[in-house]
């Protein structure tokens, strides 16, 4: 098939929505589909405001052919910006069906940065934009539940993904002198790095990610170590050379990097919200409770083969085949020789 994935998110931003969308995208190709997708690479655009790392897209005319000339059999937005929306308003008007995901809990993130403006509106857009959806993916049965109950509807599940390829334990991994526990993501408001960054752990504590926080931070906290992005290699060494991911995060999805440290064999310490509920075994591959400096001693203690044996069962090959199940044709028929997905 010929399919079609709109998003405002992509590289060379850093952010498990393009983790995620890179990983299935070359899973698709390897079953022999093509895959576009459509991105602020193939537009013009303007730097978001306090986010200069996040491009807002300006010459929406410009979707509509792009979407006609690639004459899809189907069509996936996967995020809800300027691109999301251009692509949604162009096939709605042509009565032409879609699915759609949610990646991220905007509504929350957006009331984190501007506390003035009701949570209920974050909802309300969200509701607006995925309303025309014929299938509305998300990572986790909590997720699903919680968002019905938000008023969206015909939710379905796409689980992700890890790979195991890049991440794994690695052979003769040398003990760390004094523990390290990494934080691997955005450095963000929405992400509640100073969370981790104010607990008076023993060892050393890494950030390694950027953002609009990070020169902030850096010079609020000299002692933690800031090394900025990693990618591929590196990023897999920085999990492996970890005694502990610390994930102080309360409003993400799902959070693709506690897999990724998991297959690595580092054990992970969280807050026990969403996201980590859904990823984490407690007590086996992570620790979760409301004294984060509680739960980041305690794993300390995990067993970091059982971590690495764990994550090894969630396959990006298998996270992709979901993903197609998931497809409506243009003409709302679903995809030939794949099972249709009940609606909520």
């Amino acid at each position: 098939m010929r399919i079609l994935i709109v998003s405002d998110a992509w590289l060379p931003q850093v952010n498990g929505v393009v983790t995620s969308l890179q990983a299935l995208v070359g899973e698709l190709r390897g079953l022999g589909h093509q895959v576009k997708l459509l991105s602020p690479q193939d537009f013009r655009a303007w730097p978001c405001p306090s986010y200069p790392e996040i491009p807002l897209v300006w010459d929406l005319w410009r979707v509509g052919p792009a979407i006609r000339a690639f004459q899809p059999d189907c069509v996936h937005l996967a995020t809800e910006g300027p691109l999301g929306w251009a692509a949604r308003r162009w096939l709605g008007k042509r009565g032409l069906a879609f699915s759609s995901a949610i990646h991220t809990r905007f509504p929350e993130y957006i009331h984190t940065r501007w506390p003035w403006l009701p949570l209920r509106w974050g909802y309300a857009f969200l509701r607006a934009f995925h309303r025309p959806s014929r299938h509305v993916l998300v990572t986790t049965e909590r997720l699903r539940e919680e968002f019905a109950g938000r008023g969206l509807q015909r939710l379905a599940l796409w689980r992700k993904g890890v790979d195991t390829a890049l991440f794994h334990p690695g052979e003769g991994r040398p003990a760390p002198a004094a523990p390290v526990f990494l934080y691997v993501g955005r450095i963000a408001p929405e992400k509640n790095l100073e969370a981790l960054l104010e607990l008076d752990l023993p060892g050393e504590v890494r950030v390694v990610g950027d953002g609009p926080q990070r020169e902030a931070l850096q010079a609020r906290y000299p002692r933690v170590r800031f090394v900025g992005y990693r990618h591929g290699q590196a990023l897999a060494d920085a999990y492996r050379q970890a005694s502990v991911l610390v994930f102080p995060s309360r409003t993400d999805t799902y959070g693709l990097v506690m897999l990724e440290a998991l297959a690595c064999g580092t054990p992970v310490a969280a807050f026990a919200v969403p996201g980590p509920l859904d990823v984490l075994e407690a007590g086996v591959t992570g620790v979760m409770a409301d004294d984060l400096r509680e739960a980041c001693l305690a794993a300390l203690e995990l067993d970091r083969e059982c971590c690495a044996e764990r994550a090894a069962r969630q396959s990006w090959g298998h996270s992709a085949l979901e993903f197609l199940s998931r497809q409506p044709l243009l003409d709302g028929e679903p995809c030939p020789g794949l099972e249709p997905v009940a609606e909520l």
